[in-house]
């Protein structure tokens, strides 16, 4: 902190002299021709020891020699003491005007411009607590997003504007945030909850992220008026989108019941600078945490309505072409896509994901066959490969396509499960990208993609929740194995050794939709019948979505049947034989009643799941 003080100093002290463009420059830092006098400090300052600069060997030995660290603090001290007679004040002013209004010659001012990044840093470190302090973040803000700002005369009132659209910030004298407004072209100022929230938190970098997000909004090719006709056929999907949702909605119709079952999903509608959003998927656990605390407000999976630049000329609708009556087959209908209610623009709607996405091949064809539009900087990889990474927040990254497929799943009342991942090959079509947006062009066309993601976000919760971040056994405990493999389309198989046998079996589940699963158990025919019929098990994971319970489900209902085939047993060899056996019916009341003492545990573990299941 000490050396940008230094150089902040020393740019107050020559500010009088800086209307030579050679003075600006070395103020600023630019490589030049030294003066003379300049060169006699450098050649004087060179003499000064400097810790570290022969490598980190010969800074430490200077760190440790007293006399070279007191040159040091000396040199540091005659700096301080050089400069400490002008103001902060006259220094911000004067870094203000170099960043305003840049000498003819000098360099540019951009983003990574080192002088941002050390203001960029000077603002993080401060907190923005006086009107100044709050001035001065916003208007870095503007600068590092591309937009301008400019003060009200009683320094009360921020604007950030740009070509497009324009932001009000309003401030007390000490600071606080009163209101925030958003307006766009042909369009009144709105007060946005969700940006005033963000400031009074200070939490400016999610504030920066939507200022990107507005600017992105009119990143495309054309004066303003088309980016203005661009804007306008945003609203007119944004208000297509919500009638649709409007028109499969009915009075019991729940949150919930919307979000799963929806055909448009749970549309929230864009407020301020927080676009139109999605949400189409909840978890098991989501529901029931839903249902356990009403009005939490999970969040679900959700995708965002926008629009962007396209490559191509497409057809946009620039008025609502949504229609109150709905044709035959339930679907609502639309108006046609005549010259008066629609224009060629060089963009394209968007459903945009928080985080890219895995999409299976087959389902990415079959979404550019609703849309019409092909999905750009698609990298195909294995489908499997992509869900673990996606399940570990890309932390993974890697390490699966090298060797590590192997992952610790730790569940109550049951042995530790190992899922080993299976890639697959090519020639099963099991391969897919990470999807970032998938874009459409008319509003019809989204009913069909959150239907197609539906059924994906399906298939990648069942594989992900095979996947942990334990890739080892470190308490070496017991251990069942299990192996994940992908079948053709969305179907994929779970194999295990039999719980009686020494033979394989395999559990094969059919993700035929996001409402629908199908599963079947196949063992050998010398090994024991498992008291498990397909339709338990397609019960169980539909109702949990997770496959190590289904495998512990599978598990106890085995040793279930072993319990009980040794209790047969017992009672058989006491018909023959009773005085034999008395003893061994006073062991088995003693196991009996360990087992009873352990299966009323097991039904506290179960009542949990068992909330889950009844979903």
């Amino acid at each position: 902190m000490g050396h940008s003080c230094c150089c902040c100093k020393y740019l107050g002290e020559r500010g009088p002299r800086l209307a030579n463009s050679l003075e600006m420059q070395r103020a600023l830092g630019t490589q030049l021709l030294p003066s003379p006098q300049e060169r006699r400090e450098r050649e004087s300052l060179r003499s000064w020891p400097q810790p570290g600069s022969r490598g980190s060997e010969a800074g430490a030995q200077d760190a440790a020699d007293p006399v070279k660290f007191i040159s040091t603090n000396a040199l540091m001290d005659k700096l301080h003491l050089k400069y400490a007679q002008k103001t902060w004040i006259e220094t911000l002013k004067l870094v203000r005007l170099c960043m305003d209004k840049p000498p003819r010659g000098s360099i540019r001012i951009t983003p990574h411009h080192p002088l941002l990044s050390c203001l960029e840093k000077i603002q993080r470190t401060l907190n923005a607590k006086s009107l100044s302090t709050v001035m001065s973040r916003l208007e870095f803000l503007s600068k590092q997003r591309g937009l301008k700002s400019h003060i009200s005369l009683n320094g009360t009132v921020c604007y950030l504007t740009s070509d497009m659209f324009y932001v009000e910030v309003q401030l007390e004298k000490d600071g606080k945030v009163i209101d925030v407004k958003l307006a766009h072209p042909g369009e009144a100022p709105v007060v946005c909850d969700d940006l005033v929230q963000l400031l009074r938190m200070k939490n400016y970098d999610a504030f920066g992220k939507i200022l990107e997000g507005l600017l992105n909004l009119y990143q495309i090719p054309g004066n303003s008026d088309m980016k203005a006709k661009v804007y306008l056929a945003l609203q007119s999907l944004e208000k297509d989108l919500y009638s649709m949702s409007l028109l499969y909605r009915t009075q019991d119709v729940n949150r919930v019941t919307e979000v799963l079952h929806g055909k448009a999903g749970h549309v929230v509608p864009r407020t301020g600078g927080t676009p139109m959003n999605i949400e189409y998927y909840l978890s098991p656990y989501q529901v029931l945490e839903e249902e356990l605390n009403p009005g939490s407000q999970v969040c679900g999976i959700k995708v965002f309505v926008t629009v962007g630049s396209s490559n191509t000329t497409h057809k946009l609708p620039i008025s609502p072409l949504i229609v109150d009556s709905q044709a035959g087959d339930g679907n609502p209908a639309f108006l046609p896509l005549t010259d008066e209610l629609s224009m060629d623009l060089s963009a394209c709607f968007f459903l945009m994901f928080h985080q890219p996405f895995p999409v299976s091949s087959s389902n990415i064809q079959e979404i550019q066959k609703f849309t019409g539009v092909l999905i750009d900087g698609l990298k195909l990889a294995s489908l499997h490969a992509l869900i673990v990474q996606f399940t570990l927040n890309d932390e993974y990254k890697e390490d699966l396509s090298m060797n590590n497929s192997c992952f610790f799943v730790s569940l109550p009342d049951c042995p530790k499960h190992s899922y080993f991942i299976n890639k697959g090959t090519e020639k099963l079509g099991t391969t897919g990208a990470l999807v970032s947006k998938i874009p459409f062009t008319h509003p019809k066309c989204v009913p069909a993609i959150i239907e197609i993601l539906r059924h994906q976000v399906t298939y990648n919760t069942l594989i992900g929740s095979c996947v942990s971040e334990n890739t080892t056994n470190k308490d070496c405990s017991e251990v069942l194995y299990f192996e994940v493999s992908p079948q053709k389309g969305t179907s994929f198989s779970i194999s295990f050794q039999h719980p009686m046998g020494d033979s394989l079996a395999c559990v094969v589940a059919d993700v035929l939709s996001s409402r629908q699963i199908r599963c079947s158990l196949h063992t050998n025919p010398q090994d024991v019948t498992l008291n498990c019929c397909n339709d338990f098990i397609t019960r169980v994971m539909e109702r949990c979505m997770s496959v190590p319970l289904v495998m512990r489900a599978i598990f106890k209902n085995a040793v279930t049947m072993k319990i009980d085939g040794e209790i047969q047993n017992m009672e058989a060899i006491s018909e023959q034989n009773p005085e034999v056996t008395c003893k061994q019916t006073a062991s088995s009341n003693s196991t009996g009643a360990n087992l009873s003492g352990t299966s009323m545990q097991n039904s506290g573990m179960e009542a949990s799941s068992s909330r889950v299941c009844d979903l």
